[in-house]
């Protein structure tokens, strides 16, 4: 699993391991409401219990905006291993149906064992697990992941727990209208582009292929694994069109559309079914995203000007 985030204690007392900081407590309220407070509060006697049933010592700690994450070492083989807990069961059911499904494969985190209703999943460790958005990504790397990530895909079950993309899409934007609701921002401008970039993302979201999405497959959830081969880990996973998970790709540091549209070729050579021109649809469409917050933030650099341009069209 990721290591940001990562707060190495003086002990391995699993009460201040599991408490749930103020800052971290605020977080999970923008994205889940107050009734997590809650289960921030039951979380230490949680954790005691699951670490106890897996036989499992208590490392370190940490998260982002819908789990905690705790790294841990297996009494019975010595080994590392992340337990992973959100207050959102539904969450852990997706995410474990994910990897269940891509289980064949090297390039995803490996599922170790799960308690759904508690919203658990206990995940091997990934080494050396350096997250790639720390070190110079090539696309040969990124477009092996993506196309393992089509190659053992299966197609959507009768069962299957997960959405379609749509769901997620839906999902992003209303998350970036509280966020920013959250942080006091209001610009009217800002708020037409995120309604125009929601619109063209829902329509791409209801044609084109239907197969199995990470649908978070930015380089912080990317991982370095063994034979330098990249391994994606916290899937959001919904049933849509894989070239989805190519945007942050393509878009990271592009600054001009003749760079991207070089960029959505390059990989798009190198990955099978990849469409050049549903890949530049999403980019326009999800710029927004991640130009928007940037605005209101009083960000007024190169790439955020390109990003506004993109999502404006």
């Amino acid at each position: 699993m990721r290591e940001d985030r990562i707060d190495h204690p003086a002990g391995d007392m699993v009460e201040e391991l599991t408490h749930v900081a103020p800052e971290v407590r605020d977080r999970l309220v923008v994205r889940f409401g107050a009734e997590v407070l809650a289960w921030c509060d039951a979380l230490p006697v949680l954790v005691d219990e699951l670490a106890a049933r897996w036989d499992l010592d208590l490392v370190a700690a940490g998260g982002g905006g819908t789990s905690r994450v705790f790294r841990c070492l297996r009494r019975d083989t010595a080994t590392s291993a992340w337990l992973k807990l959100t207050p959102e069961p539904e969450i852990a059911r997706q995410e474990a149906e994910a990897l269940r499904a891509w289980d064949k494969t090297p390039s995803v985190v490996t599922l170790l064992a799960y308690d759904l209703a508690a919203g658990a999943l206990l995940l091997e460790d990934v080494e050396p697990g350096v997250p790639v958005r720390r070190y110079a990504w090539n696309m040969t790397e990124v477009a092996a992941l993506l196309r393992d990530l089509r190659v053992f895909a299966p197609a959507p079950g009768e069962h299957s727990v997960l959405r379609p993309l749509s769901h997620r899409v839906g999902f992003m934007f209303d998350l970036a209208d509280r966020r920013l609701a959250a942080a006091g921002a209001t610009d009217p401008a800002a708020s037409a582009v995120l309604r125009k970039a929601r619109a063209a993302a829902l329509e791409l979201a209801a044609d084109g292929p239907a197969g199995l999405v990470h649908g978070d497959l930015h380089p912080g959830n990317v991982l370095s694994g063994p034979d330098a081969r990249l391994v994606a880990i916290d899937p959001r996973p919904a049933w849509g069109d894989p070239d989805f998970d190519a945007v942050d790709w393509v878009l990271e540091g592009a600054a001009d559309l003749t760079a991207l549209e070089r960029r959505i070729e390059e990989l798009a050579a190198l990955v099978p079914g990849q469409c050049p021109r549903r890949v530049l649809g999403w980019c326009r469409a999800l710029a927004a995203l991640i130009a928007v917050p940037r605005r209101c933030a009083g960000r007024d650099d190169a790439q955020t000007r390109f990003l506004m341009a993109l999502a404006h069209g």
